[in-house]
């Protein structure tokens, strides 16, 4: 299966799978980009898509900023993958294959949950676990700054008008139990509203498709930008006058 096959299922099987998700997709998480990060009760889980015409050449360095980001992580896989793809990720990443005919066929004592619509099964062949190396202040990227700032005014912490994102989010890391944080900032993370950004539309089908644009990566069209001319230099000691279309010099008299 191609990766635009592969992302609808995963969906519909993830909002059956836990009680409340949200979904960004292509989303960019230091050196590499998330096919999809969900937002989940007091956690970041990313899934990592690995179609069966994909290869496993840059996977090593997106687990590397997976793990830095999420805390639970899955490589989600093609049937063709069923059979070594666990060689290729740690212990604690979990492991879903999506197939028109299911990757486990012999069906042992690999635990699963499927989700089976138009011959297409969704399994989940391992769990994941919690990662060691995930870092909230990686994850505190995600927030704009205005929802750092709730934060700050939520645990009654001064609002550090002069402190960029990075200083505020050392603040709150230091300050507060980080298990709230992270129960207070994948809830900001829920409420996020995107419309706010397509106030003058009128449907609300165009302000969704316009948000799944952005997050695929899809920009608008820039202006060419204007090329800046470049000015002669003015002769040291020379002073310019102009008038009408003559061009007079007088030089400088030297004071003696």
């Amino acid at each position: 299966m191609l990766d635009k096959d592969m992302r609808e299922p995963l969906f519909d099987f993830l909002d059956e799978y836990f009680d409340k998700i949200r979904i960004i997709e292509e989303k960019v998480i230091l050196k590499s980009r998330a096919d999809v990060l969900g937002v989940i009760e007091g956690a970041i889980t990313g899934f990592e898509i690995k179609s069966d015409s994909d290869t496993y050449e840059r996977l090593p360095a997106q687990i590397k900023d997976y793990d830095k980001y999420c805390d639970y992580s899955y490589l989600v896989i093609g049937k063709s993958h069923a059979a070594h793809a666990a060689e290729h990720i740690p212990d604690y990443w979990g492991l879903i294959c999506i197939s028109e005919e299911g990757c486990n066929e012999a069906e042992n004592d690999i635990s699963q949950s499927e989700r089976e619509s138009s011959r297409i099964k969704v399994e989940v062949i391992r769990n994941a676990a919690l990662c060691p190396k995930v870092k909230l202040a990686n994850q505190f990227q995600l927030l704009w700054r205005n929802e750092l700032s709730q934060l700050l005014a939520m645990n009654h912490l001064p609002k550090c008008t002069g402190k960029n994102k990075k200083e505020i989010s050392k603040l709150l890391i230091e300050k507060v139990d980080n298990d709230l944080l992270r129960e207070q900032f994948t809830e900001l993370l829920f409420e996020r509203d995107y419309n706010i950004f397509n106030e003058g539309s009128d449907s609300s089908d165009e302000k969704v498709t316009t948000f799944r644009k952005t997050k695929t990566g899809v920009r608008a069209k820039k202006k060419p930008a204007k090329k800046a001319v470049r000015k002669a230099p003015r002769p040291v000691g020379v002073k310019n006058v102009i008038t009408g279309r003559r061009r007079k010099t007088t030089r400088k008299r030297s004071v003696k």
